[in-house]
C-alpha cells in the first residue's frame, strides 16, 4: 500500500490540512515528540493555521530521550501523520495534521535542536516530557541535582540530555545574542507546570551561571496549561486497521476521543496562536482551578482504575469500567472525595464532568491500557491522590477509595498480580520501590510502613500521620484478603447504601 506523504492523493473520507505547507514556518520547538502532542497540541495549531492562514506557527518537534525510529518514519512521512478520533459511539473519524514541519532527535548531538531553539523565529518552546522528565522530587519538586543526568548537564552544558539543560543553554544563546527569550510553555499533568519548568529550569542555570538564572527570573515566561485528551499508545494492530480502512500506511498515526480541551494561562510576551478559535481552548488568568479539577477528578480516577483494574484482571479502561462495581466506586471518588476538594468558578458543574469523564472512559473505541496509566506511579501519585488525601485530614472526612488506590500501587509495584503473574513495571523508583517488598515480604505492615516513609513520594508530613498511616493499612490488608475485584465491590456498596 501507498506511504502517507505530501504526494498521496487520499480518500474523501479523510479530512486534511487547508494550506501551503512548503510556506510554513517554525514558530514553536516542541520538545516530547509523543502522540499526545500529535493528538493535541500540533492537532490545535494545525486547525487554527486552517482558519487564519498565519504560517508562521510551524513545529518543530523532537524526541530528547527515547524513539529514534518515530522520528524517522516522520521524515520518511514529510513530518505528516493522521489523527483518528473515535466519537462517542466508537465511530472513527481521521483526518491528517500538517502542522509538524521538521522533526529532530537529540541524542548523541543537541546542535540542530539548540540552534532551532536560539532561532530568532522560535518564540515558543513547549514541553511534553512527562513528569519524570523535569527531574523534579515528586514530593519537594526540587530539581534532583544529583541525577545522572541533571550533573551531566551541570558538567556539560553544551551537550546537554534533559529538557532544563536544552532550554537554559538556548536561553543563553539567546541572551549572548540580544534576542528576546522565548516562552516555555509547560503542558505535562503535573500542577502549576509553567511555575514548577521555571524552578526546574532556573535551579539548573543557578549551578553554573547565577546572572543567567536571574536574567531568566526577570525576563522568561513559563505560562500554565491543562491539557485534557485521552490518548492510548497506538499498537500494531491500530496500524493494520487503519492501513485496511484507508488504503495507505501511516506509521506515525495517532488514535484518540472525540473530546480535546485546552486551559492556558495568556502569558506570551512574544505572541502566540490564537488556539482559542478552535473549540475546547481557552485563555486564562489562572488555570489553577482547572488543573485541580482535572489532576483530581480525571487523572486521579485514571489511576484507581488503572491499578485496581489490573489487579481484578482488567487490562484496558473501557474494560475495567464496564464493571458495575469499578463504575459505581469511580464515581464516588470523582464526587464524593476529589470533587468536594475543589474550589470552581460558578459556571463548572463538577457532577456533570464526572459523569462525561464515565461517558469519555466507556468509549468503545479507544484501548486504553491500564499498564500504560500505571507507568512512574511514584512521579503521579502525589498531585493525583495525596493531595486530595491531605485536604481529608485536616477535616477527618472519608477518603476510603483514595486510600484503595494508594493501596493498589503499593500492591501493584510489587512487581506481581493477584494471579502471581509478573507485572511489566516502568517506575523511576521501582528499584528501591521493590527492595522494600523483598526486604518486608512476610510482613505487610512493615512493608506498607517503610513505603509511606519514602519522603521523596509522601512528604515529611504523611509519613508521620497516624490516621493516614492506619487508612492505608487497612485498605492493604483488605487487598490481601478480598482481591482488588471485592474491595472495590465494598466501596461500590457503600456509595450505593449512603
Amino acid at each position: 500500500m501507498p506511504q502517507l506523504n505530501q504526494q498521496l492523493q487520499l480518500p474523501t473520507s479523510v479530512d486534511s490540512f487547508r494550506y501551503d505547507r512548503n510556506r510554513l514556518q517554525t514558530g514553536i520547538v516542541h520538545l516530547g515528540l509523543g502522540a499526545f502532542h500529535r493528538a493535541h497540541q500540533a492537532l490545535y495549531t494545525n486547525d487554527v493555521i486552517n482558519l487564519t492562514g498565519k504560517l508562521d506557527w510551524g513545529i518543530c518537534a523532537a524526541n530528547i530521550r527515547s524513539n529514534h525510529q518515530l522520528v524517522n518514519t516522520l521524515k520518511q512521512q514529510d513530518n505528516l501523520y493522521t489523527v483518528t478520533e473515535y466519537q462517542a459511539d466508537g465511530t472513527p473519524e481521521t483526518r491528517v495534521c500538517g502542522a509538524i514541519v521538521d522533526t529532530l532527535f537529540s541524542r548523541p548531538e543537541p546542535y540542530h535542536l539548540l540552534q532551532k531553539m536560539a532561532d530568532p523565529n522560535t518564540r515558543i518552546v513547549s514541553l511534553t516530557i512527562t513528569e519524570k522528565g523535569y527531574y523534579l522530587k515528586p514530593a519537594s519538586r526540587e530539581l534532583q541535582l544529583d541525577h545522572p543526568d541533571i550533573q551531566h548537564d551541570i558538567t556539560s552544558p553544551d551537550q546537554p540530555y534533559t529538557a532544563a539543560g536544552m532550554i537554559v543553554n538556548a536561553l543563553n544563546k539567546r541572551r549572548k545574542s540580544g534576542i528576546p527569550p522565548f516562552t516555555i510553555m509547560s503542558c505535562d499533568n503535573i500542577p502549576e507546570n509553567g511555575t514548577l519548568t521555571r524552578q526546574a529550569v532556573v535551579q539548573l542555570a543557578d549551578t553554573t551561571d547565577p546572572d543567567l538564572a536571574l536574567w531568566i527570573r526577570e525576563n522568561v515566561a513559563f505560562p500554565s496549561t491543562t491539557v485534557d485528551r485521552i490518548v492510548p499508545a497506538t499498537t500494531p494492530e491500530d496500524l493494520k486497521q487503519l492501513e485496511d480502512r484507508l488504503g495507505f500506511r501511516d506509521g506515525a498515526a495517532v488514535i484518540t476521543e472525540y473530546f480535546r480541551q485546552w486551559i492556558i494561562e495568556d502569558n506570551f510576551p512574544l505572541d502566540r496562536p490564537d488556539w482559542d478559535l478552535v473549540d475546547g481552548a481557552r485563555f486564562v488568568s489562572d488555570v489553577r482551578p482547572y488543573e485541580q479539577m482535572k489532576l483530581r477528578m480525571l487523572n486521579g480516577s485514571h489511576s484507581f482504575l488503572a491499578y485496581l483494574g489490573y489487579l481484578a484482571g482488567y487490562r484496558t479502561i473501557a474494560d475495567t469500567i464496564s464493571d458495575p462495581v469499578f463504575y459505581t466506586a469511580t464515581r464516588r471518588l470523582m464526587c464524593s472525595e476529589a470533587a468536594i476538594s475543589l474550589e470552581m468558578p460558578d459556571a463548572v458543574n463538577l457532577e456533570d464532568y464526572a459523569d462525561q469523564l464515565l461517558k469519555r472512559y466507556r468509549n468503545p473505541g479507544l484501548k486504553h491500557k491500564n499498564a500504560q496509566i500505571a507507568m512512574d506511579g511514584s512521579q503521579k501519585i502525589p498531585q493525583r491522590w495525596l493531595d486530595t488525601i491531605r485536604w481529608h485530614l485536616q477535616r477527618n472526612s472519608n477518603f476510603d477509595c483514595l486510600a484503595s488506590g494508594v493501596a493498589g500501587w503499593m500492591r501493584y509495584i510489587t512487581g506481581n498480580d493477584e494471579q502471581g503473574q509478573s507485572i511489566e513495571l516502568s517506575d523511576p523508583m521501582q528499584a528501591d520501590l521493590q527492595g522494600l517488598f523483598k526486604r518486608y515480604s512476610n510482613s505487610p505492615t512493615d512493608y506498607v510502613a517503610a513505603v509511606i516513609k519514602q519522603e521523596t513520594v509522601f512528604g515529611t508530613d504523611l509519613g508521620q500521620h497516624p490516621h493516614f498511616i492506619a487508612t492505608i493499612q487497612e485498605a492493604y490488608n483488605r487487598l490481601l484478603k478480598q482481591g482488588a475485584a471485592k474491595a472495590v465491590a465494598a466501596l461500590s456498596a457503600r456509595q450505593e447504601n449512603s
